[in-house]
């Protein structure tokens, strides 16, 4: 049925959410915040934590939301309606004893009483320490660094990548065994929040009781993505994650809906009305994540794609799957079909594809990383002598998959190492040139990363388990929940595939599942473990 009202201009939505400009400066510190702003703060408002993300080597971004009350049912976190001022402070010692930088911002209702501090005129490659302060009320202290001075080459970079979330299918125990990790940064690549309602059907998380009936629908709404946010972000080890690293983000489907392409909804949601409803999705993305003022949302478009250095060491980039994407050719899932084989058809869309390549063209890195949020190998699932390929994934765009090959071999693109999520399950693949011959070049490695609690305790090993093992470049496969655990340095990656033995009951202990080795100058996958 084709909606009543008409396809708005998108730039009309910024003016339809109702956020201004002047709301988005405040919550960065670029605008004066009053000194005593909103008067007495509510007891206890850092309930969902704090963070830190988009690091660079002079300073990053800190986030909080103040919310009493998490998981009040309007999704305002009982904040009274009117902006209060929070202060924060930047340290080198946990202990504040050392405090470098001091600032404030405003927290508006218009965004949920989220902060988001941008932070300038730090040193680089330096780790530091940070925390918020709303009237008398003080934060949890946070750890996150500057990114390095982009004229070096850093000897490590530690950091991990995790996807696929699902507060209800499971305990955070991949997230309790990440924070105590040593790490340098954290990527999640998609699915951070999942849309759909929560009920005693889907609620495998033992000892917690079922959320109110007002958790019990698919989410469309802003007040809705506010509350899910609120729930999923009480969890204490996700605050603790958070708190001992920056993070990157990109986005898979479940920020939205669930294998939505653009404006195509797989319910068949008009797209004037599915772009109003990835408005106010993107609006609480912003609004719960420590994402910069130029990642913020206009209406139905998120400016997520982002290029960050470490150093000489690496670039990383991170690819936006699904607000440029073409709709499926004929399902899902699908045959060997022509019209999966449309040149014009793409992933990342015409301008994300121009600003990936020429990127790539002015890498000086030793390693190029990208973090995409759906699996790029191709994985034929026909153990036969036919074909089958899910088109959600890279497979349903192999002419774009084409174009980035040639652009990594165009600018000689030193060790190309992908970084994918979506899949609930841990993979480890070598990239080919040709996937159809595995005696072909090996250009590159892809670590796929199970999911922190999406579906489940899971197995070693599941149905599907034998058909992506089938394909010769798939090295490992395992259907644990968990993360990848990685360090980089000049001459080698080294990545640690981590895995819990049940979520819907906490306090798992955690184990490395699988060892790899990825050489400088040698793409490929050298098992140890």
């Amino acid at each position: 049925m084709r909606s009543p009202l008409p396809a708005p201009r998108r730039r009309t939505f910024l003016a339809m959410t109702g956020v201004s400009a002047a709301a988005f400066a405040a919550g960065t510190g670029h605008a004066a915040a009053g000194e005593t702003a909103g008067g007495k703060v509510p007891s206890d408002p850092f309930t969902l934590g704090v963070a830190s993300g988009d690091p660079l080597p002079d300073g990053f971004v800190l986030w909080t939301r103040l919310a009493p009350t998490p998981l009040a049912a309007d999704g305002h976190g009982g904040m009274p309606p009117r902006p209060f001022t929070v202060r924060y402070e930047v340290a080198e010692d946990a202990a504040f004893k050392r405090v470098v930088k001091r600032g404030q911002a405003l927290a508006t209702p218009e965004l949920a009483h989220s902060v988001h501090a941008e932070v300038h005129g730090l040193r680089p490659g330096r780790e530091y320490f940070y925390r918020f302060r709303a009237g008398s009320e003080l934060s949890p202290t946070g750890r996150t660094r500057t990114a390095p001075d982009p004229r070096t080459t850093p000897d490590s970079l530690r950091f991990a990548t995790a996807s696929c979330a699902a507060w209800y299918h499971g305990h955070f125990t991949a997230y309790e065994h990440m924070a105590k990790e040593d790490l340098d940064l954290v990527l999640f690549l998609g699915d951070y929040i999942y849309e759909y309602g929560i009920t005693q059907t889907n609620m495998w998380r033992q000892g917690v009781p079922l959320p109110g009936p007002e958790h019990a629908v698919e989410i469309n709404t802003l007040e809705q993505h506010r509350l899910r946010y609120s729930l999923f972000k009480t969890d204490p080890n996700l605050q603790a994650a958070h708190a001992i690293a920056p993070w990157l983000f990109t986005q898979d489907d479940h920020e939205v809906q669930n294998n939505h392409a653009d404006e195509w909804s797989e319910t068949g949601v008009p797209p004037a009305d599915f772009l109003r409803r990835r408005a106010v999705a993107y609006r609480a993305y912003y609004e719960n994540l420590p994402l910069r003022s130029v990642m913020r949302p206009e209406g139905p478009d998120l400016a997520l794609y982002r290029r960050y250095k470490w150093g000489r060491l690496a670039q990383i980039d991170m690819l936006d799957n699904r607000q440029y994407r073409d709709t499926y050719p004929a399902g899902v899932v699908t045959d060997n079909s022509p019209e999966r084989h449309d040149p014009k058809r793409s992933l990342l869309g015409a301008r994300q594809e121009k600003w990936l390549y020429d990127g790539l063209g002015e890498s000086d890195a030793t390693w190029n990383l990208l973090g995409s949020g759906v699996v790029v190998a191709e994985i034929d699932r026909d153990t036969g002598p036919g074909e089958l390929y899910s088109n959600d994934m890279w497979d349903g765009f192999p002419a774009n998959r084409k174009r980035l090959w040639s652009a990594l071999d165009r600018h000689g693109i030193a060790n190309p190492v992908v970084l994918s999520g979506d899949i609930h399950r841990h993979v480890a693949a070598e990239l080919k040139a040709d996937f159809k011959d595995p005696a072909s070049k090996t250009i590159g490695t892809e670590l796929v990363t199970g999911s922190i609690g999406s579906d489940g305790d899971g197995a070693e090993t599941d149905s599907t388990g034998r058909l992506w093992l089938a394909n010769p470049h798939v090295k490992l496969y395992n259907a644990r929940r968990g993360y990848v655990s990685c360090d980089l340095t000049p001459a080698k990656l080294t990545s640690e595939y981590k895995t819990v033995e049940y979520v819907t009951r906490p306090g798992a202990p955690v184990r490395t599942t699988a060892r790899f080795v990825t050489e400088a100058g040698r793409p490929g996958l050298n098992r140890e473990v």
